[in-house]
């Protein structure tokens, strides 16, 4: 399930994306109370905007602009909304977005196009095990997608390791669709229970929430230690709300395909600028298709490098590498530069952390300060030094670190009032 404009040459999807840039700006003229105000105030016009590269002319979008002015993005009645969703609200206030009938039928093609990266396919079984309440778009899209594959679902959502593999046994699914953390859960619980999870019939797992990959594209530590254990293929998939689009992997593992018929993405530096080629810049898209809130330069928070070499299975996209990190969240930590996804993977190379969270403050001269908490099993001071010196050794800095009981732990990592386990708290900006 490759679309044509997949395929099509570079120069081709430039084209056809110009072309779809220009109906989105009138359209935004005419119906974005928000985008109407920015030109106006910019004194743009819009005419004089017809190709990707005049996008520079524009003004970004940012988080702060849909928080302050949510209601001024919608381009359409609030009667004509049919979903309410919401963002998970990770860099302060979350933010509602509204999908109407064609923004849902786009949310299904979305994810139909991109699970077939993966593998998925009509008559196939797929186990859900990510939420689709609490305003939560990802399962909604999910299960959309997998619907109009014609795929059979399991909806099983954040459900306990013996509710998950009671439900693999008796419905044998083919592919999984889980945050990575969870597998170790689940192979761990099927050591125990002595279930041969090998011979289950998992033969793919889409994975979300957490980086399977290095920069480099090699394996990351989490995605080796679960890929020692189970023999399955791991498919990386990259999302957000306000993109209603997503990037996934196919069988060449490689990298994120990107989907130009929905979104035109740019990486961009601090000061909005494009990133030289292959450099790790600020992901930023506009939205293409999208009826209700569409967006303009967006910028998305997550740091990325796109990969332009050709993907050997037939799709001509630019591909989008692993996440580095958030840009809010980067740390300048005793002269070095670190994102907190390099120290959660280094942190789950030890199996006797149990859980973790890591905390950021400033110091009382005005630097950044780490402290990691952890609940481990080996609380000694061999293991301590053994923690500290694999940090230095990887990232060339030692943070501070300090035992909890898992009872204290666990209730901030699993905070009820969050839709996703909180394993970084930022207090720099308090």
């Amino acid at each position: 399930m490759i679309p044509l404009i997949e395929t099509a040459t570079r120069q081709e999807i430039k084209i056809f994306q110009e072309a779809a840039l220009r109906d989105l700006l009138v359209y935004l003229h005419e119906h974005s109370p928000f985008y109407k105000d920015l030109f106006a105030n910019h004194h743009i016009d819009i005419s004089k905007v017809n190709t990707l590269e005049d996008l520079e002319q524009l003004p970004v979008t940012t988080k702060k602009d849909l928080q302050l002015r949510n209601n001024d993005f919608f381009c359409v009645p609030k009667s004509e909304i049919v979903d309410f969703s919401t963002t998970s609200g990770t860099l302060g206030k979350p933010v509602t977005f509204g999908l109407t009938d064609k923004d849902l039928e786009r949310l299904a093609y979305n994810e139909a196009i991109s699970l077939s990266c993966a593998g998925i396919r009509k008559g196939h079984v797929v186990q859900l095990m990510t939420t689709i309440d609490r305003c939560f778009v990802a399962g909604l899209a999910y299960f959309l997608g997998l619907r109009k594959i014609g795929a059979g679902v399991i909806r099983i959502g954040a459900g306990t390791p013996q509710l998950q593999w009671d439900s693999i046994l008796a419905n044998k699914p083919r592919y999984l669709i889980a945050v990575p953390s969870f597998l170790l859960k689940l192979i761990d619980y099927a050591q125990e229970h002595g279930i041969d999870y090998n011979n289950a019939g998992i033969e793919g797992i889409v994975c979300i929430g957490e980086a399977l990959k290095n920069q480099d594209l090699t394996n990351s530590i989490l995605a080796d230690k679960i890929l020692s254990k189970w023999q399955v293929k791991l498919y990386s998939t990259y999302a957000s709300t306000e993109m209603g689009t997503a990037f996934t992997e196919c069988s060449a593992q490689c990298g994120g395909h990107h989907h130009p018929e929905l979104i035109i993405i740019e990486v961009l530096n601090n000061n909005n600028e494009p990133v030289k080629k292959g450099e790790v810049g600020e992901l930023t898209i506009t939205t293409l298709g999208v009826e209700a809130m569409p967006l303009l330069r967006f910028k998305t928070g997550d740091m990325v490098q796109v990969i332009e070499e050709p993907c050997n299975c037939g799709r001509t996209t630019v591909r989008v590498g692993p996440v580095v990190g958030r840009k809010d969240h980067m740390i300048k930590y005793k002269g070095t530069t670190v994102y907190p996804p390099a120290i959660f993977d280094l942190l789950n190379h030890f199996d006797a952390i149990q859980l973790y969270q890591v905390i950021l403050t400033t110091s009382s001269a005005g630097t950044d300060d780490v402290l990691i908490k952890m609940t481990a099993s080996d609380t000694s001071q061999a293991f301590l030094d053994e923690i500290r010196a694999y940090l230095k050794s990887k990232i060339r800095v030692t943070p501070a670190v300090e035992f909890v009981p898992f009872e204290v732990l666990s209730r901030t990592v699993f905070d009820i009032k969050s839709r996703k386990p909180i394993y970084l708290v930022d207090k720099r900006s308090l």
